[in-house]
């Protein structure tokens, strides 16, 4: 081990060592003659190509041979140790000490298997990222800014390979779901036979704070893909006892793959409603969009009691839904309930102070300036630094962090919303009976399954949703709820009272009954299979979140 070599260098260049068990199941998979050619195109400390040695050794009736295997480390001291390991596992090593992305592809490989470097895009930056994009450029996939390190070194391995040649790697489970992932999706579906995906209901890099999935991807040249077989196992010790896996096939290969998760039986149903446009997109209800980023939310963010403290008027004051969601969890923000929130402490007013500002204002703009609140970035690039840049009232509230699902609240108090919330602003023709009823109609079981498949899981658990994605949920078309208005409205009260005693799924059962129990667009069993499916990709989220403590 590298004395200089700290994990704080190895997380900043994505490096995260592979369990060997990982390692043996994709090298047993991909290596299947003892002449196949392997490479791994970040080697480290030649996990996969010391477990390739085992294989290659195992398919040779020759003992005495001592296989050879290729390998890419930009990492110098990494690519040594990784040509020692090989020697003493009885093969011989070519290590290229590079960055991968300057490598020009020689496709002669049979096999490419690895654990590609994860790393963000914020830290993903400069002359690296260029020669990434440039890289799967070249391969015909064109990446955003918004792009991790994998996307690109997923799309450049594949250039190695020679035609019928087998991909096998280590990748976030962000495959599944991100938006910049969906030209690899399209990619891989594209280019390969036969695609798997082998999912895991516990983390296995803990410290890479990241879920991940196994690609092994079959026939290279030889696509298109007509479906995946999706694999499941508890842990990396369980791929020895892998099933069969189940036959998935994608409505669009560059979609988000989490509907692989999901039982057919519940997902059909979800495609029926939104092809008879029962269901519709949140977009046909409005535009959603991201809240006010104020730079520093202490400073500009006022209890009232702070804000007669310091003497300012209503006049330099707007009504703010409080930082955070947890208010946010029942059918309505009203006035009421933002003056209560007003008065337990919670900051339910923006500083936002006219041209030509009042004396006490002027004084807490000097303390603002005094304490360095005016040099944040966010701050500081304002024409005016104390000037927050708007986002007008929204007609509803979109929780965007969740732990249990995503909610839409009415934004009756018409109060302004910072970004930990996004705001929806519905379409003209729609905004009376989304107002009033769209917060009710979306707790159904079908939109709540929806969530699970659009939104993606954080740490700990929590179900995030971005603006994007929140475009692509699944809700009642508002003919659906019209028809059903006067029977939504009847429940209205006895439903809000559960979200206040945090019965969400006594709720939906109620919204249940009302969209689908007199209509008949979906059977019981049906439901059940929703509800079940459901379930089972929030049991799935917080059983990773748990085993990665």
């Amino acid at each position: 081990m590298d004395p200089n070599d700290t994990p704080a260098l190895r997380k900043e260049r994505g490096a995260f060592f592979t369990p060997d068990a990982i390692t043996r199941f994709i090298s047993d998979w991909a290596i299947r003659t003892p002449s196949d050619r392997v490479l791994e195109p970040s080697a480290g400390d030649a996990a996969f190509l010391v477990s390739a040695v085992a294989r290659l050794r195992e398919l040779n009736t020759s003992r005495q041979v001592r296989p050879n295997v290729e390998g890419v480390e930009i990492h110098d001291h990494s690519a040594r140790i990784a040509s020692e390991r090989v020697r003493e596992a009885g093969g011989k090593a070519k290590i290229r000490h590079s960055d991968f992305f300057l490598v020009e592809p020689d496709p002669v490989f049979d096999a490419v298997i690895g654990n590609p470097p994860y790393i963000r895009y914020q830290d993903f930056s400069g002359e690296f990222r260029a020669r990434s994009r440039a890289a799967a450029l070249r391969a015909g996939v064109s990446l955003t800014g918004l792009a991790s390190s994998w996307a690109a070194f997923t799309v450049h391995s594949t250039m190695f390979l020679k035609q019928g040649g087998r991909l096998g790697l280590v990748l976030p489970a962000e495959l599944l779901s991100v938006n910049y992932a969906a030209p690899v999706r399209r990619f891989l579906f594209s280019r390969f036979r036969e695609v798997q995906l082998v999912l895991f209901d516990e983390q296995v890099f803990p410290e890479a704070e990241a879920d991940v999935v196994l690609l092994l991807a079959d026939g290279y040249l030889e696509g298109p893909a007509g479906h995946a077989t999706i694999r499941q196992a508890r842990n990396a010790a369980e791929l020895g006892s892998l099933g069969a896996g189940l036959i998935w096939t994608p409505i669009d290969p560059a979609g988000k793959w989490t509907s692989s998760l999901v039982d057919p039986k519940a997902i059909e149903p979800l495609h029926d409603l939104l092809q008879r446009q029962v269901f519709c997109n949140l977009e046909t209800w409005g535009d959603t969009t991201l809240g006010i980023v104020t730079g520093n939310n202490k400073y500009f963010t006022l209890s009232p009691q702070r804000a007669k403290e310091l003497g300012l008027g209503r006049n330099e004051l707007l009504p703010l839904s409080p930082p955070g969601s947890a208010h946010l969890r029942g059918l309505a923000l009203t006035k009421g309930m933002l003056n209560k929130l007003g008065r337990e402490g919670q900051a339910t007013y923006l500083f936002y102070p006219s041209d030509t500002p009042t004396a006490e204002a002027a004084a807490y703009i000097a303390d603002g300036h005094r304490t360095g609140v005016d040099t944040a970035y966010k701050c500081r690039v304002r024409k005016t630094w104390y000037q927050v840049p708007l986002v007008p009232a929204a007609d509803l509230l979109l929780t965007c962090m969740n732990a249990d699902t995503p909610r839409i609240t009415a934004n009756d108090a018409g109060a302004h919303h910072l970004n930990s919330v996004h705001g929806v602003f519905l379409n003209k023709q729609y905004r009376a009976v989304g107002r009033e009823l769209l917060p009710l109609a979306s707790l159904n079981s079908v939109t709540l399954m929806h969530a699970e498949m659009v939104g993606r899981a954080y740490g700990g658990g929590i179900l995030k949703i971005e603006p994007k994605e929140a475009d692509l949920w699944a809700m009642p078309a508002p003919t659906l709820v019209l028809q059903h208005a006067d029977a939504l409205r009847s429940i209205k009260q006895q439903v809000g009272q559960l979200l206040d005693d945090g019965m969400l799924l006594d709720a939906v059962q109620m919204v249940d009954q009302v969209l689908f129990g007199r209509r008949g667009d979906l059977s019981v069993k049906q439901i059940k299979k929703i509800r079940q499916a459901r379930e089972e990709l929030a049991q799935r989220r917080t059983l990773r979140a748990s085993s990665g403590r």
